[in-house]
């Protein structure tokens, strides 16, 4: 029994060892911009997704549709302001083309911020072919900038 605790005991170890070695490093830098805009980024994400779901299981509710447009319009804002000169550093997803091909990141950007607008005013037709290309239009418009802007 004694040498099945010390095995047990070694074993977990090693898993708690190897768990700590795969974790992200933390953005421990004042105001935290990386994980901030990580975070924005995500909230976004979370209004964005279930109006695609909505869309491919046939489940369209245009008023719930429309919330969801208006919440990523409130939100597209929240990433940007936090991509300054000295925050490509770990734990960030976003590759040096931010920061070396800036015009083309605000182009991007712009693009994005578009389709959302034109995403909300299809919504607003509560009629689901008149959504389903500006959906399209904001998921490729995230795509495209993250092809250069972020790691895999």
């Amino acid at each position: 029994m004694h040498v099945n605790v010390k095995i047990a005991f070694a074993a977990l170890s090693t898993v708690a060892l190897l768990a700590g070695c795969g974790s992200e490093p933390q953005d421990e830098r004042p105001g935290q911009p990386v994980k901030t805009r990580q975070t924005a980024f995500k909230e976004i994400l979370r209004s964005f997704e279930p109006m695609g779901v909505m869309l491919r299981e046939n489940r369209y509710n245009a008023d719930k549709f429309l919330a969801l447009a208006n919440e990523v319009a409130v939100k597209r804002d929240g990433p940007w302001t936090h991509f300054g000169p000295d925050t490509n550093y770990p734990p960030t997803k976003a590759t040096p083309a931010v920061w070396e091909q800036p015009e083309r990141f605000e182009r991007d950007r712009t693009a994005f911020f578009n389709a959302v607008d034109a995403l909300v005013v299809a919504a607003q037709t509560r009629d689901r072919k008149q959504v389903e290309a500006p959906y399209r239009a904001v998921h490729d418009a995230c795509q495209e900038c993250h092809r250069t802007f972020k790691t895999r």
